[in-house]
């Protein structure tokens, strides 16, 4: 008589043939039929290479290879297509100059604020001019013009500081010059050796009869990049400063606009005691070109602007130094988009050979941690295809809008050309003066290392001010939360979701493809089974990890599920399996759950491969997303996946992650409610100080992690608010004595906000942190007993 167990197997498996019931459905049969069997010769100790109900899988590369190669292909295709997408947050009026300027109003506030333009410039006195007891202000003669050194107030405790070429009669016209960030003003001015003579744009404005101030740019080298007590870096000034501030909504961009625009209101008052319309231009290169056009895009007041070496495509500013990057720029803007809000006021694109830069300084000992970028010049193509762009958005730029361009490859900045266009746009009266040569110097000329030093540590300073004023700032963005009891309390929760996941993480729409549930069978232990699991998400976009599920379970029983998350550069398997060659400090924690009678999975997140998975940051953040917008729904999918599983609780799935798991765990949990609990080990601490701070060894300003950077997290939400949005579901720290990634300090004062909370709400006793003897692992002590307790398992 055959085995009854095989005859019911093997009608099982024709029946699975047949089916056409849904994946999840089947997957039902199959863990209650190949589970808790007696041995035979098809039974449960030999189960099947798939789940029924899906797909084999087939993989031929590597899990993590094959996600992070789809990511940055989404990305690329995403930024590609962003330019069809823009016109629907613009609605230009043309029926006249004011009402175009009030249309877009709405635009320009936008850019103001991703470009951190928002901070309340000083009054504005006058230029000073800087004199000590032993050398006057004045630096150089011309034949009709002065030059002087000076500074100008434009935020508390920060100041510009350059050259201001001063005409021997009243000014035509007043005009801000801006070198490429390599360039000093004295180079530009003519001044110095280092610059084409054809380039002496402030020179020849000045033999005009336009009064000239020549700010100083933060270079690129990286001299003052760290902090003589603990670390330098190789990071270019302009990247250690960009790091800081993009924590903290602000940006080296936007100090640099700063600056111009307080130039501009000197201007203003200028005209104002003078009681004459003079008018304002700006003028730049290279860096300087990016920061002239941002500012006229900003400011009505800026008559005529010329940008030289800086105009064209950015579907792919991520391949440029990441002081570029700015949060949610190509949602709405290209360089076209930005050019059209100086329209219809006077704009010259000059197509010159700017300083290219071939990446940060080079490593060394004592100094790396930049992050890769180049740049290059556009092709004179592409510069005319975004040009052509910008009189599709405006056909009246052909009216106000010049591209010149040279016969000749590599030409300089300064054509003839160019600068008569620009003097034009500033007043058709003025009229372009014959050269009179190099300006005599008449002392020593300024030391720029110390001016350059100077203005680094005034916004490395402000920017600091910054990081210690925020958690007010963040207090006040909570106080509105209604926290009288877990029922109010989570109703504002929902909003304070929403508001953290689409301005802090930046939220993708819902997945709807199918999940076209792929699986392998990889492991097959005494105490449990694993299969990898592979589900689509977005096109090219996957999710997958590896399901451990116990033996012996029962038909028709329920257990809960612990998601097991990695670290940087790990694998699902590094959390399983002792041996393995990855991160030790996992301590198999995904397979010991196992042991214990947790169905467990762990996930491969994306942060393997250093560049190849970092650069995904640099391509998703000028559409205002992250590394998070892509983990969250990949989270998602697989919830509701493993929350239909035929022996899942599903209202017992809780997260359980270490390092950049704990990353994931205030990230990830806390924007699913499918997630009923969440751990975080080794990674909880007052994060925005670890982003931002330049006084401490623990601060991410140090190394090479420049994905960690998240764009206003300082103003937004720190760890103990993002805490607060797991309430009233459990949440719990696993906390090493000697874990480098942040003091205990920190640690205690970030998490006594979240006990507090949960002790107002009334549920202080679903949350606790373990504070153990050890480095930066899994301890499994604490964390062990709060899932048994919090999930109910071992069942009583």
């Amino acid at each position: 008589m055959p085995n009854k167990t095989a005859s019911k197997t093997s009608h099982w498996y024709a029946g699975f043939a047949a089916a056409s019931t849904p994946f999840l459905s089947v997957t039902a049969i199959v863990l209650t039929i190949f589970v808790g069997q007696e041995p035979t010769a098809t039974r449960a100790s030999d189960p099947p290479n798939s789940l029924p109900g899906t797909a084999p899988l087939v993989l031929d590369r590597p899990l993590d290879v094959v996600m992070v190669d789809g990511i940055n292909k989404f990305a690329e295709r995403e930024l590609a297509e962003s330019i069809a997408k823009r016109p629907q947050f613009w609605h230009r009026a043309s029926s006249n100059r004011k009402a175009y300027e009030k249309s877009v109003t709405p635009n320009r506030e936008r850019l103001r604020k991703i470009l951190g333009v928002v901070d309340e410039r000083v009054k504005p006195d006058d230029f000073e001019l800087i004199t000590t007891t032993t050398a006057s202000s004045k630096v150089a003669r011309g034949a009709s013009y002065t030059v002087h050194e000076v500074r100008w107030r434009v935020l508390p405790g920060v100041t510009a500081e350059g050259l201001l070429l001063q005409p021997d009669r009243q000014p035509t016209a007043r005009v801000i010059a801006l070198p490429d960030a390599d360039w000093t003003p004295e180079e530009f001015a003519g001044l110095r050796q280092g610059v084409n003579p054809f380039s002496h744009i402030p020179r020849h404005l000045a033999e005009s009869g336009i009064e000239v101030v020549v700010p100083m740019l933060i270079n690129r080298s990286d001299t003052w990049s760290g902090n003589p007590a603990i670390h330098f870096t190789n990071q270019p000034h302009r990247e250690f400063i960009y790091r800081m501030a993009f924590e903290v909504g602000r940006h080296i961009i936007g100090y640099e606009v700063q600056k111009v625009l307080a130039a501009v209101d000197l201007y203003e008052r200028m005209n104002t005691s003078e009681k004459r319309a003079v008018p304002i231009g700006v003028v730049g290169v290279g860096e300087g070109g990016l920061v002239a056009l941002y500012s006229a895009a900003l400011d009505p007041r800026i008559k005529s602007t010329w940008v030289s070496g800086y105009f064209g495509p950015r579907e792919e500013l991520w391949r440029e130094p990441i002081y570029r990057n700015v949060w949610s720029l190509l949602v709405e803007f290209g360089d076209a988009e930005i050019a059209s809000l100086v329209l219809p006021r006077a704009l010259v694109i000059e197509v010159a050979q700017a300083p290219e830069v071939k990446g940060p300084p080079l490593p060394r000992s004592g100094r790396n941690g930049a992050a890769p970028g180049e740049i290059q010049a556009a092709p004179i193509r592409a510069v005319r295809r975004e040009f052509v762009r910008l009189v599709g958005l405006m056909p009246a730029a052909r009216r106000s809008a010049a591209l010149v361009e040279s016969n000749l490859r590599g030409t300089p900045p300064g054509s003839d050309r160019a600068l008569v266009n620009f003097i034009r746009g500033l007043s058709a009266d003025i009229r372009l003066g014959p050269s009179t040569g190099i300006p005599q110097t008449v002392r020593s000329l300024p030391d720029t290392d110390d001016r350059q030093h100077r203005q680094f540590d005034e916004l490395v300073n402000f920017t600091q001010q910054l990081l210690e004023d925020s958690a007010h700032v963040r207090d006040q963005v909570w106080a509105k939360a209604n926290v009288k009891n877990v029922d109010e309390w989570a109703k504002s929760a929902e909003h304070y979701r929403d508001f953290v996941w689409r301005t802090l993480i930046g939220k993708l729409p819902e997945p709807t493809m199918p999940p076209n549930v792929r699986t392998r069978k990889v492991l097959d232990e005494p105490e449990y089974t694993g299969y990898e699991v592979v589900l689509d998400v977005y096109p090219d976009v996957i999710a997958g990890g590896i399901l451990l599920l116990p033996k012996g379970m029962k038909p028709g029983e329920k257990r809960p599920v612990v998601v097991c998350q990695h670290g940087l550069e790990g694998v699902p398997m590094d959390t399983i399996s002792k041996t393995a060659a990855g991160y030790p400090y996992y301590k198999a924690f995904t397979a010991e759950l196992a042991k214990r009678g947790f169905i467990t999975y762990a996930p491969q997140n994306p942060y393997r491969g250093g560049d190849r998975f970092r650069v995904i940051q640099r391509k998703s953040n000028p559409l205002g997303r992250s590394l998070f917008s892509y983990i969250i729904p990949q989270h998602q999918r697989t919830v509701e996946w493993l929350a239909a599983l035929p022996n899942v609780d599903p209202n017992r799935i809780g997260f359980y992650g270490l390092s950049y798991g704990g990353k994931t765990a205030v990230r990830v949990p806390t924007m699913l409610p499918q997630y009923c609990l969440s751990i975080c080990s080794g990674d909880f601490n007052e994060w925005v100080r670890k982003n931002a701070t330049n006084a401490d060894k623990y601060s991410y300003v140090f190394t090479p992690e420049y994905e960690m950077f998240e764009w206003n997290m300082g103003h937004v939400a720190n760890y103990a608010e993002l805490a607060y949005l797991m309430a009233p579901r459990p949440f719990m720290v696993e906390r090493g004595h000697d874990d480098g990634v942040a003091p205990d300090e920190w640690v205690a004062w970030e998490y006594s906000k979240v006990r507090r909370f949960y002790d107002k709400l009334g549920i202080g006793d679903r949350t606790t942190i373990e504070f153990f003897n050890g480095p930066h692992t899994i301890n499994g002590r604490g964390t062990f007993d709060f899932l048994s307790k919090h999930l109910k398992w071992p069942a009583n």
